[in-house]
């Protein structure tokens, strides 16, 4: 790919798709550079990866053809307008920011330049991310297959309707601390029944990931891959009857509403 490539920002979201997009070889070092407020952690991070750096985000928005954004969102109003002046109907901005909408992206830069919205998740962290992606009216088809070509070292991707986006903030997005929690309470419990700790904590994340996989790769419901763990008079439908009587279906249903609810009113 022949394409420049600039990051603004790099905490743990921009260092995974920093790592991914680098170790994929779609993007060779020298060809991108990042950016931060901390001196420190850029120089760690051009010791990680040999890429450019800069301190000044101007630096890397007259840099990059593609410029990921990966700062907080509180952050973003604040860097756009630092960089507005230096983009060009060229260039392909990247977002990260939940809430920030593509009508936003236009106010805010004041001119209608081509921006892709992405919510890519933490799993990234270790190339198993999943990210949903939509596109303002002046990104080409090329241009969005650059993108998820790029995104493909370090996640999935599917791009969907922006009245969507929230919703994947709230499926994907968050769900990791979901996921995590259960792993957690799951260990807990194996802890209690006298196991050791670190194997509780194998057991119980084997367990998600390879639930997980059968979800993705035999293609049937997961109900029906429930009732196939669920013997009758066994052990396993008991621990189900207890989860559905504690409200475990109806508490992750009302936890995704309220992070939806909150992404929608960012």
């Amino acid at each position: 790919m022949e394409k420049k490539i600039g990051f603004i920002g790099c905490g743990n979201m921009g260092t995974a798709m920093i790592q991914g997009i680098l170790e994929s070889g779609k993007c060779p070092p020298q060809e991108m550079m990042i950016s931060c407020r901390t001196k420190k952690t850029l120089e760690e991070k051009k010791a990680q990866f040999g890429v450019q750096i800069s301190t000044d985000n101007r630096d890397v928005a007259a840099f990059a053809d593609i410029l990921f954004v990966a700062v907080k969102p509180q952050f973003y109003a604040e860097v756009l307008e630092e960089i507005k002046d230096l983009l060009t109907e060229e260039q392909i901005l990247v977002s990260i920011a939940p809430g920030k909408t593509l009508v936003w992206f236009d106010e805010v830069l004041g001119r209608n330049l081509k921006v892709i919205r992405t919510m890519p998740n933490t799993p990234s962290m270790v190339k198993e991310g999943m990210m949903g992606m939509c596109a303002g009216a002046r990104v080409t088809d090329e241009d969005m297959a650059l993108v998820r070509d790029l995104c493909s070292g370090f996640s999935q991707t599917e791009v969907i309707s922006e009245h969507l986006m929230d919703v994947v903030t709230a499926v994907s997005g968050s769900s990791p601390a979901y996921v995590f929690m259960f792993i957690e309470a799951m260990a807990d419990a194996a802890v209690a029944g006298g196991m050791p700790r670190q194997q509780a904590y194998k057991f119980a994340a084997q367990a998600v990931l390879g639930s997980a996989k059968m979800v993705l790769e035999t293609g049937k419901h997961p109900g029906e891959l429930k009732d196939m763990v669920c013997s009758p008079a066994g052990t396993t439908i008991q621990a189900v009857r207890v989860l559905e009587e504690k409200g475990m279906r109806s508490s992750v249903i009302e936890a995704m509403m309220k992070c939806l609810d909150i992404s929608r009113n960012m």
